[in-house]
């Protein structure tokens, strides 16, 4: 079964001046655009277009509620992934999302506190992991994810600290103590929970290395410290940024963010897949809640590379994205491709028009227009000229 939905692009205050509506044909909403929901998490669930399809539900999560096997199939209770169109105008906050264990036990344990779902203090939202990927759409995406070599962050500080002595003033005495502090090669946790907590004088810190960084033109990681000071000055995840991978993906790149991965968004749109879950804990660029120690107990401070995920071809007209998790994949396609659809799907035109064939049911999509398809459907075909994205388990 074929069912028409759409949503409304979400308002938060990092969003875009129109990009999503730009992107997908529709009309700006008035207001800041940073993500369009399709899926069925119940912070945002998408519109049923024709509810008489659905015996008059009007949203999927409500369907989903009344009919889940009839929808999911016969054992599946929720809808495991959330589809989004997002578009980062200012950076997002820092962040990292937990592993199915710890989120389990994080909303069992608020729960039990009696913490409202609402409540600006509440870490998890539900019971869920939320791994996830973003492909680049806009030109340039431009992001933050995972810790950078301690020897990085070092050479980082020593040439913050050669600016502040050719300025000829006094040296701060925490910027010293942040050189020391890496020279001693203490562990990346050590750094983090050094900058992050409120004992240091930060704000003075970060006002400090935005003036050096500005003597450092050409420096592309003190850029983005000037960047993220304009947004959010005396915020000492300007200071961590120095400890993160600094990536700035090509349009049809993306990357793959695990539990544990901390991460930001700094500008740009992107289509973004993971698992329907709206667990975050924050770890500064932002004036929302940050609880230190549980955004410590679940980050991965394991220096790595950048996470790419490649593309697998699906002969000359699609591709898939598949991270090494089973509750999503992606699939783009731009002329024609077979799909096997191992669970209930998602399907997105982005960009031209596209013909999506079951067999037994058949619809056109063109930019803008989506669908979601149940579990019985099973396979599909899909001829056209565009980007069409198709978001399903693995």
């Amino acid at each position: 079964m074929f069912v028409g939905i759409t949503n409304t692009p979400r308002d938060y205050a990092w969003g875009s001046a129109g990009e999503i509506s730009a992107l997908l044909g529709t009309s700006p909403t008035g207001k800041p655009e940073a993500e369009l929901w399709l899926g069925a998490h119940p912070g945002s669930p998408s519109v049923i277009l024709d509810p008489a399809t659905t015996g008059d539900a009007g949203d999927l999560h409500e369907w989903i509620q009344r009919a889940g096997e009839q929808v999911l199939g016969a054992g599946v209770e929720r809808l495991p992934f959330l589809l989004k169109v997002l578009a980062a105008g200012a950076p997002l906050s820092l962040q990292a999302h937990p592993t199915p264990e710890q989120a389990a036990a994080g909303f069992a344990r608020e729960n039990a506190a009696g913490i409202p779902l609402t409540a600006s203090n509440r870490n998890y939202k539900d019971a869920s992991a939320k791994p996830e990927l973003i492909l680049a759409v806009s030109d340039t995406f431009e992001a933050l994810c995972g810790f950078r070599a301690m020897a990085e962050t070092r050479a980082s500080i020593e040439r913050l600290v050669e600016l502040d002595a050719a300025s000829g003033a006094p040296t701060p005495a925490l910027l010293a103590e942040w050189l020391a502090f890496a020279r001693a090669d203490s562990d990346l946790r050590a750094m983090f929970e050094w900058l992050i907590s409120a004992a240091p004088p930060v704000p003075e810190l970060v006002e400090r290395v935005t003036a050096l960084a500005a003597a450092d033109s050409a420096s592309e990681e003190f850029a983005l410290v000037r960047k993220l000071a304009g947004f959010y000055p005396g915020d000492p995840g300007v200071l961590i940024s120095l400890m993160l991978n600094h990536v700035t993906l090509a349009k049809g790149e993306a990357l793959f963010l695990p539990a544990g991965n901390i991460h930001a968004y700094v500008r740009g749109l992107g289509i973004e897949l993971m698992a329907s879950s709206d667990n975050v804990m924050r770890g500064g660029l932002t004036p929302k809640h940050v609880d230190v120690p549980e955004l410590v107990s679940v980050l991965d401070f394991s220096a790595s590379p950048v996470p790419y995920l490649s593309a697998e071809p699906l002969g000359e007209g699609a591709r898939a994205f598949r991270p090494p998790v089973r509750d999503f994949q992606l699939i783009e396609v731009n002329e024609a491709a077979k799909v096997q659809l191992p669970s209930a799907a998602i399907v997105l035109c982005a960009v031209g028009e596209f013909m999506v064939d079951s067999g037994e049911h058949a619809v056109t999509l063109t930019r803008g227009e989506s669908i979601f398809i149940t579990a019985d459907e099973g396979a599909v075909s899909i001829r056209g000229t565009g980007q069409l994205f198709v978001a399903s388990t693995q």
